[in-house]
């Protein structure tokens, strides 16, 4: 493995994949996902080992279905870096205490912004203007919550004076929909925690007009376990919605996927989902199949791209996906509890 320096290989490679990444669409992301595949097999050790012992030779790996992803549950044992950089920061899962949690080292903040953005406004529309109500009294809690730069970051591209973080005030909160009701301008953003949302809804249910209410996941041990169904309608009848947004993100992908109604998420340019055989980790699905969801995140060049993770989910041959569930025996992590219904 090639150490780090201003003009290696490896850096000078580096940039011209950022370079293609920043451009990513669906006719370009099965190449530039290979050519990260072979990246990361040349420059993240970790990686390197894990392909080695499946006795899978990267130069022979000639189609994204063939390449292997990483189980997500080594985010809590190993510090995965494609080369050698000092992290700038670190993304960390919740967890109870002595739970041993996930962590994600940031190379570039910059980077995480400017991805993150791309994938909201793509869906949305711009940030500017805005406002944007953030409920999320569990991360802002603790430290390490990728959720939680996110949403600062958006709450600062808005530079709406009503956006911002709203910890345990459900009554402040609750005004400032109300003054954001009937107000020209974009749709408010509305987005928190699930249980947080629930208690909204118990303590002021109010139609709230054209907000757009996306909820993030995470009971994390705060109320009984709900079907997303049964979440979504309980909040749409609180707060006199057709549809409740969702997002879908974790500590261990820089972007993400948002589902503005029935829980069909539509990935970010520099994302895609495919379905794994629960029985055999490395035999892919058809669309339309139920499985074990792995996840091709490009803009994760300096970890990992490649990720099995512990939900299970299904394809659609349009690239959107839904979350049904968790495979067994898997660790719960506070971003995803909820289940399809």
């Amino acid at each position: 493995m090639e150490a780090f320096s201003p003009g290696s290989t490896q850096e000078m490679e580096r940039t011209r994949l950022l370079s293609r990444i920043r451009k990513v669409n669906a006719a370009t992301f099965e190449a530039l996902a290979l050519d990260v595949f072979r990246y990361q097999a040349a420059y993240n050790a970790i990686y390197a080992r894990f392909l080695d012992l499946l006795q899978v030779e990267p130069a022979r790996v000639s189609r994204t279905t063939n390449i292997p992803h990483l189980p997500i549950a080594l985010f809590k044992t190993c510090f995965l870096q494609s080369g050698h950089w000092e992290a700038a920061q670190i993304f960390s899962s919740s967890g109870t205490t002595g739970d041993q949690t996930s962590q994600h080292p940031l190379r570039d903040p910059a980077w995480y912004r400017a991805n993150a953005r791309r994938a909201f406004e793509r869906q949305y529309g711009p940030l500017l203007g805005r406002p944007i109500l953030a409920l999320l009294p569990a991360y802002l809690e603790r430290t390490g919550s990728s959720l939680v730069f996110m949403a600062e970051d958006f709450i600062r591209q808005s530079g709406h004076p009503a956006s911002g973080f709203f910890l345990k005030d459900l009554e402040g909160l609750h005004d400032a929909l109300l003054r954001l009701r009937d107000a020209p301008g974009p749709a408010p953003l509305l987005i928190g925690v699930s249980f947080a949302l629930l208690d909204l809804a118990e303590r002021f249910p109010t139609p709230l007009g054209p907000t757009i209410v996306m909820e993030t996941g995470g009971m994390k041990g705060r109320r009984r376990e709900l079907t997303r169904a049964e979440l979504h309608h309980t909040l749409a009848e609180a707060f006199g919605q057709t549809h409740i947004h969702s997002e879908y993100g974790m500590t261990e992908l820089l972007s993400q996927a948002y589902a503005p109604q029935r829980g069909r998420f539509i990935p970010a340019p520099t994302l895609k989902a495919t379905a794994r055989d629960i029985t055999d980790p490395l035999a892919t699905l058809p669309n339309g199949k139920t499985g074990a969801l792995n996840l091709t995140d490009l803009a994760n060049l300096d970890t990992i791209s490649f990720i099995a993770t512990d939900d299970l989910g299904r394809v659609d041959a349009d690239g959107q996906f839904e979350v049904l569930g968790r495979v067994d025996a898997s660790d719960v992590r506070g971003c995803n509890l909820l289940v399809q219904g």
